[in-house]
């Protein structure tokens, strides 16, 4: 027996030479010896080396070199946004097969299982934040299927503060620190307000914000919602638009601006690591609303509602909620660094069956999270444990090395070999009937506040919303108000309330000792054209007066009347063999 192996755990095999991640995360102190990192055994993790007994300390301690300088290096840089977070692992089950819409294979059966891992947090804070922050809440889940992972990064609201993709790294920096007081919006919110008071379209979820799924009592009590329209394929090529979402089976339950200062700073990750350890496993239903082309186009055409806007909603009385599966988390981490800190979500891993959709913000996260990973993590973040598929079948690719590559595919050609050749799958997904139907020119856009952007939050304050809650959502905008040190900016937003419901804005007036303007007809946004302007001068974004590439578009986006002909023409009913889901709870979209 050589020496390497001699001195492996079980000395039978060169890969035995290397800790198991499993067997390093379930030992106990009981079952290790001290020693540096290298291995070497030492007798007292306190002990020094020095120059007799009062000199000056030697360089050559290699313990105490190893221990410091892995100490100034045990940081990583925090998440830019959704630094504050936490979460859990437990498994998802598929109870209603999705196989007539999507050939994903997690949906294709009753019973189909895979592990998950679930992470919670908050948006705009540091990582040392507060849990009951007046803030969105992300909910990402990594499902790990048979055919690789799938990364669902959503959050706990339906829609989110922009359709314009290149707003966001803006808009994130008015929720950050100013740049010269450092002080968080807690103390001065003036950058939120000048935001959202130059982008109107942020409205539906500014109302959802500031009403009472602003502050969920921990994550176990939230919806989940991906905010944006996916797409699902079938076995036949056919796809339908959709939207996920991600229903607590706890129910939901909020926290009052009011109350939220009697919870410790990590409430909500202790709620739910102390609920795991109790045996109170939360849950979530996956369920699905479906539209096809056809009907995507019609929803623009008739009710102006944009399923690439990441600001509206599709009611729920036309395309119902249909259930397709369920999860639960039951297992805490063991270690928070290496399954929380270092987990990754990537809305670009996407199994055969779940293609992105034209949404623009969409298109841009695609990107930005994995580039985020790799500058964050490290190249090889999807090597760590946390963050590996479990697929049945060994896959390889040809991406190798950089700094720490752990799994570098042993000595298998770094090219595409005809010597020692990979294997590969066939086709399951036509890109081109998928994608294929688009075409125009290049151009620039830049979305437009028009009347059809607040039929929404219009139905949220008058039908949705009882009066306790009208009340609550005032009392929250006007405090938060309160901590703006320029009155325009609350002129501007009151102006937009007005779009929504005269009530809202004057009972806002009221409370805040300010009047608005009488709706946006008068103004001009820097981030926004003005669709509602009364005059020309006022329309366009920043005042720009050039009519050369002008960024406003008819459709605002929209899929148009026409466009995606080719996808439903196949079939006399317009359809295309692909159906909307019919089957399901019905409500306005909230």
């Amino acid at each position: 027996m050589t020496s390497y192996q001699q001195h492996a755990p079980d000395g039978k095999k060169n890969g035995d030479l290397f800790r198991a991640y499993n067997d390093d995360r379930d030992a106990t102190s009981q079952d290790t010896l001290y020693a540096t990192s290298n291995g070497v055994p030492m007798p007292h993790p306190y002990e020094v080396q020095r120059v007799g007994e009062n000199g000056p300390l030697l360089l050559q301690d290699f313990h105490l070199v190893d221990l410091l300088s892995h100490f100034d290096r045990e940081r990583i840089p925090e998440r830019v946004v959704h630094a504050k977070g936490g979460g859990a692992h437990g498994y998802y089950e598929t109870t209603d097969p999705l196989d007539d819409i999507c050939l994903a294979d997690i949906f294709s059966e009753k019973g189909k299982k895979c592990p998950i891992t679930v992470r919670f947090s908050t948006v705009g804070g540091e990582s040392g934040s507060h849990d009951c922050a007046r803030d969105p809440r992300g909910f990402s889940v990594k499902f790990r299927t048979d055919e690789g992972n799938w990364d669902m990064v959503a959050n706990n609201t339906p829609v989110f503060f922009l359709r314009d993709p290149a707003k966001f790294p803006h808009f994130i920096h008015t929720q950050k620190r100013h740049p010269a007081t450092h002080l968080s919006g807690a103390d001065d919110s003036t950058m939120f307000w000048d935001y959202l008071s130059q982008n109107p379209e942020s409205i539906h979820q500014v109302m959802v914000l500031m009403g009472d799924r602003g502050i969920p009592d921990g994550w176990r009590f939230m919806h989940g919602y991906a905010g944006h329209t996916m797409k699902l394929v079938n076995k036949k090529g056919e796809w339908v638009y959709c939207q996920i979402h991600m229903k607590s089976k706890q129910g939901t339950k909020f926290i009052t601006q009011e109350d939220s200062a009697n919870y410790s700073p990590d409430y909500a990750q202790k709620d739910l690591f102390e609920a795991i350890e109790r045996g109170e496993y939360p849950g979530w239903d996956l369920k699905v609303q479906t539209m096809t082309a056809m009907e995507a186009e019609d929803l623009w055409e008739k009710e102006k509602i944009n399923v690439f806007d990441l600001t509206h909603v599709w009611p729920q009385g036309k395309f119902p909620l249909r259930k397709v599966g369920e999860f639960f988390l039951n297992e805490n981490c063991k270690n928070y660094f290496a399954e929380m800190e270092q987990v990754t979500f990537n809305p670009s891993h996407m199994p055969p069956g779940i293609e992105p959709s034209a949404d623009p913000v969409l298109q841009s996260r695609l990107f930005s999270y994995p580039d985020t990973h790799r500058h964050r993590v490290g190249a090889n973040y999807q090597q760590l444990p946390v963050n590996q598929s479990r697929t049945p079948y060994r896959f390889a690719n040809f991406q190798r090395d950089g700094s720490m590559a752990f799994y570098n595919q042993g000595s298998r050609p770094n090219y595409l070999s005809s010597i020692e050749p990979i294997q590969f799958r066939q086709r399951t997904v036509d890109l081109g009937k998928t994608h294929g139907h688009f075409a125009g020119e290049a151009i620039t856009f830049l979305s437009e506040i028009r009347p059809e952007d607040f039929n929404a939050p219009r139905a949220l304050w008058e039908r949705v919303w009882d009066e306790p809650a009208r009340e609550r959502f005032v009392s929250n905008v006007a405090g938060h108000m309160s901590k703006c040190t320029v009155e325009e900016m609350i002129k501007r937003e009151i102006a937009i309330f007005r779009e929504v419901s005269d009530d809202m804005a004057t009972r806002v007036e009221k409370a805040t000792g300010i009047k608005g303007y009488d709706g946006i007809s008068g103004l001009r946004f820097n981030g926004t054209h003005n669709g509602m302007a009364k005059s020309e001068d006022l329309r366009v974004a920043n005042g720009m007066k050039s009519k050369v590439g002008l960024s406003v578009t008819d459709n605002n986006g929209a899929p148009r009347k026409g466009t995606q002909k080719e996808h439903y023409a196949t079939d006399s009913d317009g359809s295309n063999g692909a159906k909307s889901s019919s089957n399901g709870t019905q409500s306005n979209g909230h």
